[in-house]
């Protein structure tokens, strides 16, 4: 088949006139092969999941102009109107089907339950994500509206609760703090909100503070030996979606690996709180959370990955399953999720919450054997303490790494029931 960009050419031609058409045609090849690399091509709107992979009374499907989205949804507990919503917002990389083991137990108690594949993610378009794309649609301040418009979009003015996981969470806690009329409670999984921004207090009439210390843990990470760097600054790099995406070990067995070495199924994860943010604390944390200098994710992860054994004997996440995870990041790369990492210029913008609490009642939960919930120290007790006014409680899962609603669904499903109460 000739090539579309070049053009059509005249059956004869001087060499000048072939030279120059040929001259004026590289370009256009060269700028639809760099396109190209950025971003994954897609054909057409993407269907929902194929029912068969999912569990009986989860269904895939549609909703359409979602704060400008036509979003992706999982949902249980659909059959009877006028029940109690509950929303469920997953982290990175994971998509709506990493709920699929707790949405069946809280539909079962009498809730609707949706989880959508959150912007940048899975079936939910627009897609492809590109590095080079404007940043402003993936920060806080828009994914809140993603959230509000999808409650809206389903027939809900409030939910009984929001629940988040990993990059989830501090989003879920964002809801909770930003519209408490609509998110009335919110469970936080993994990751710790951070807390809404403060403002300068009383300087109008005080002298101009000091400039705080530069922030030299990142150089610090570098110096160390051997030299390490954290996974949310490689993230924010643009080679960090090839790397993973065309991983030399391929894309499913990148996953593997990732899933593993994070869950509690790895030895090594005996996590604990860390008493300050430097170099020598950080160093601390497994190498999937802060990496060699000279590898990429996908070279670091490749050292923890499973024996054939060890996957034949997985019990909370199948080939089968992950599969799924493998189709998705294939067709879609993980640059949409990537996006999350890095920053916003509209999230200067949260500012109009400083100083705002999580006053709905709220919980966290993690799994005992993941170090998310220690990496950023002291994040968790400043939210069990000074950025909630109604905590619930703290429950470490025996028996789970970081994906806590895979590994252990049965009693995290007990434990969000028990909350909802």
């Amino acid at each position: 088949m000739p090539d579309s960009t070049l053009p059509n050419l005249p059956l004869s031609l001087t060499r000048r006139h072939l030279l120059g058409l040929l001259t004026a045609a590289v370009p256009a090849v060269l700028g639809t092969r760099v396109r190209a690399a950025q971003a994954p091509a897609v054909a057409g709107p993407i269907g929902p999941l194929d029912a068969a992979i999912l569990p009986a009374g989860i269904r895939s499907r549609f909703v359409e102009n979602v704060n400008g989205l036509r979003m992706h949804v999982l949902e249980a507990g659909y059959e009877t109107p006028g029940r109690p919503a509950l929303l469920l917002i997953h982290g990175y990389p994971e998509l709506a089907f990493s709920w699929r083991k707790v949405m069946g137990p809280l539909a079962a108690a009498g809730y609707h339950v949706f989880a959508p594949d959150v912007r940048g993610y899975g079936r939910t378009t627009p897609s492809p994500v590109a590095y080079t794309d404007d940043l402003r649609p993936f920060g806080s301040l828009n994914k809140i509206k993603d959230m509000l418009a999808l409650v809206s979009a389903m027939g809900y003015r409030s939910v009984a609760a929001v629940i988040g996981h990993d990059q989830g969470s501090p989003l879920a806690g964002w809801c909770a703090c930003a519209r408490p009329d609509v998110f009335t409670s919110v469970a936080m999984m993994s990751a710790p909100w951070g807390g809404s921004p403060t403002l300068a207090f009383n300087t109008a009439n005080a002298p101009r503070p000091a400039a705080p210390p530069p922030d030299t843990i990142y150089d610090d990470l570098a110096k160390l030996s051997p030299p390490r760097k954290h996974y949310q600054r490689y993230y924010q790099t643009a080679e960090a979606n090839e790397n993973m995406w065309h991983a030399k070990q391929g894309l499913h067995d990148f996953l593997r690996a990732y899933y593993h070495a994070k869950s509690a199924d790895w030895p090594n994860n005996h996590p604990g709180p860390l008493t300050a943010r430097n170099a020598s604390e950080w160093a601390k944390l497994p190498r999937y959370y802060v990496m060699d200098l000279d590898k990429g994710m996908a070279e670091q992860v490749a050292l923890d990955m499973p024996t054939a054994a060890q996957v034949a004997a997985n019990r909370w996440l199948p080939d089968a399953d992950l599969r799924v995870y493998t189709q998705e990041y294939g067709r879609t790369g993980f640059q949409g999720g990537l996006n999350g990492y890095r920053g916003s210029p509209g999230d200067v913008d949260l500012q109009l919450f400083a100083g705002r609490k999580i006053e709905v009642p709220s919980t966290f939960m993690g799994g005992k054997s993941d170090w998310g919930v220690y990496q950023n120290p002291g994040a968790l007790e400043r939210l069990e303490r000074t950025l909630t006014t109604n905590y619930k409680g703290t429950k470490l899962v025996d028996g789970a790494g970081h994906w806590v609603q895979q590994e252990q669904p049965a009693e995290l499903s007990r434990l969000l029931l028990e909350f909802l109460k």
